[in-house]
């Protein structure tokens, strides 16, 4: 028998098995995998049977696979990747996640101990948000775009035109007062120096419905425990208030 008619005969019985794998097996997944394992198998047995029908006949994913590996390789020969993280952002392998993980459990730890709930909103949020009554600095500092859908979204500089937008949207089911925190990524579109970068965290902490002062004594008595937490003290930071 020559090598073309053995591979004829392989291809027929692989798609006989093809059927019973697909049609009999209660695991489609399961089905798909034998089939590529037999694929695979098959196109070795021809290959050392010399036949020229493998490519032709299994070519769909596999033969623009081997066009599109190529071209990959040469177009990383052109161009190297960058490794670096993108101008104002950063990395965080796992010792500084846990350096992270700590500091945000002690703003956590904090929160809870003053009676706060957290909460969170998406990245991204409407462009209006911000662009309506926003300061001039913020919105020049967006990471705003219109995206596939026509829609002007940003990457949130701040969180608190978020939480505004979250109470509204709920305000006749919330009870205030409301006593929230949260820990934002938020960016901002500026010059990047030492210790000022376009990504950046914040420990937020908001109380809404309460018109006395008693709101910023309770939020200059959360932060001060803070401090007193993690051993900062007077002779370290001082608190100032804006009038």
């Amino acid at each position: 028998m020559s090598a073309r008619c053995a591979f004829g005969c392989r291809k027929a019985e692989m798609e006989r098995r093809r059927r019973w794998l697909f049609c009999g097996s209660k695991n489609a997944l399961f089905g798909a995998l034998c089939f590529a394992i037999m694929t695979q198998s098959y196109q070795s047995a021809a290959q050392q049977s010399g036949s020229s029908h493998t490519s032709a006949h299994f070519r769909g994913d596999q033969g623009d696979a081997g066009q599109t590996g190529r071209r990959q390789k040469r177009d990383g020969a052109k161009s190297k990747v960058c490794l670096e993280p993108p101008i104002g952002t950063r990395d965080f392998y796992p010792e500084q996640l846990r350096s992270q993980a700590w500091l945000f459990g002690c703003f956590r730890t904090v929160a809870a101990r003053f009676g706060f709930q957290e909460y969170d909103a998406p990245v991204l949020e409407h462009a209006e948000l911000y662009t309506r009554k926003g300061g001039e600095e913020i919105t020049k500092q967006m990471y705003n775009f219109t995206d596939k859908g026509g829609y002007q979204v940003t990457l949130r500089p701040e969180m608190t035109p978020s939480l505004a937008r979250m109470v509204l949207a709920r305000q006749r089911e919330l009870r205030l007062p409301l006593k929230w925190f949260s820990l934002p990524q938020c960016w901002r579109f500026e010059n990047v120096q030492r210790g000022r970068k376009r990504e950046h965290y914040q420990w937020n902490m908001d109380i809404v419905g309460v018109k006395s002062i008693g709101a910023e004594v309770e939020l200059m008595a959360a932060i001060t425990t803070f401090f007193t937490n993690v051993g900062i003290t007077s002779k370290d930071v001082g608190i100032k208030v804006n009038s």
